[in-house]
Formats: C-alpha cells, sequence, structure tokens
C-alpha cells in the first residue's frame, strides 16, 4: 500500500521548497478516498488469510501435534490480527478526515440530483422536452438508417463469403481430379 510522501519523511531537507512542501502535507479529499479504498481492500486481503489460516489450524483436540508447527501458526495468526486493527486505525482517520474535509458543503437535497419531469411544468419546459424529443427522434431515425445500411452490407458480405466457399471448393475439386 502507498501513501501520499510527506515532507521530511525520507526526503533531505530542502528538497522541496515551502509551497510545495505544503501542498505535499494537504492531502485532497478524492485521495483520501482511494487510500481508504486501499486500505478496506488490505482489510479484506487480511481477513480473508486469516480465515485461511484458521481452516487449516487443526484443534487441540487430544490428537498429538506439533507444538512448533502450532505455536508457528498462532504467531502468524495474532502478526495478522495485529496489521489488521493497525488498518481499522487507519480507516477510521481516514474516514475521520473527510468527514472533516466534507463539513463545510452544502448538502445537495436529493430532488436536484434525480432529473425528473413535474406536471405543472412551465412552457419553456415543454419547449426544452419538446426539442428533446425532436432531437432523440431524429437521432433514433439515423441509428435506424445506419442499421439498415449495415444489414445490407452484412448480406453482401455474406454473398461475397458464399462464392468465395464455392469457388475454393470447385478448385479443390479440380485438383482432387487431376491427382
Amino acid at each position: 500500500m502507498s501513501t501520499p510522501p510527506l515532507a521530511g519523511a525520507g526526503m533531505p531537507p530542502g528538497a522541496f521548497s515551502g509551497t510545495q512542501a505544503q501542498a505535499a502535507r494537504e492531502v485532497n479529499t478524492a485521495s483520501l478516498c482511494r487510500i481508504g479504498q486501499e486500505t478496506v481492500q488490505d482489510i479484506v486481503f487480511r481477513t480473508m488469510e486469516i480465515f485461511q489460516l484458521l481452516r487449516n489450524m487443526q484443534l487441540p483436540n487430544g490428537v498429538t501435534y506439533h507444538t512448533g508447527t502450532y505455536q508457528d501458526r498462532l504467531g502468524k495468526l495474532q502478526e495478522h490480527l495485529r496489521q489488521l486493527s493497525i488498518l481499522f486505525r487507519k480507516l477510521r482517520l481516514v474516514y475521520d478526515k473527510c468527514n472533516e474535509n466534507c463539513a463545510g458543503l452544502d448538502p445537495v437535497p436529493i430532488e436536484q440530483l434525480i432529473p425528473y419531469v413535474e406536471e405543472d411544468g412551465s412552457k419553456h419546459d415543454d419547449r426544452g422536452a419538446a426539442s428533446q424529443l425532436r432531437f432523440a427522434t431524429e437521432e433514433r431515425r439515423e441509428i435506424m438508417e445506419v442499421n439498415k445500411k449495415l444489414k445490407q452490407k452484412n448480406q453482401q458480405l455474406k454473398q461475397i463469403m458464399d462464392q468465395l466457399r464455392n469457388l475454393i471448393w470447385d478448385i479443390n475439386a479440380m485438383l482432387a481430379m487431376r491427382n
């Protein structure tokens, strides 16, 4: 998983100017969402690994079992669980930062996000709808014409292919008769 570089983290002093260092420290909401998505993918991957380890573990039910193998698998399981808790903390930080960045935004009402036609629409809306309908009808007519031409071309190609197939058949038959 990669995170955006922070100024001063592994960089020589003076590698960034003042404004570049400020820009490197500030992470926009879109990159935070990408980091959050990668973190969720890592969480899912680690969880699948934990379940795989648990599936392969045998229960200590009195059967002779190598304690070294058991301890090794238990250590791997604990390490995966520790990494999983770190990933969940990271995801919480990304979530909090995204909420902080989006706190100043005004929520948009759902009605504005979904286009719909009102029954008491004005004349301006009717003209817009009529022009859209005219445009859609014209576009549909053009598509139908293109489809018709395409079908004709396909029929011509099929006829040519059939003629070539017959010609090749005749040539092969003549060659077979000569031999």
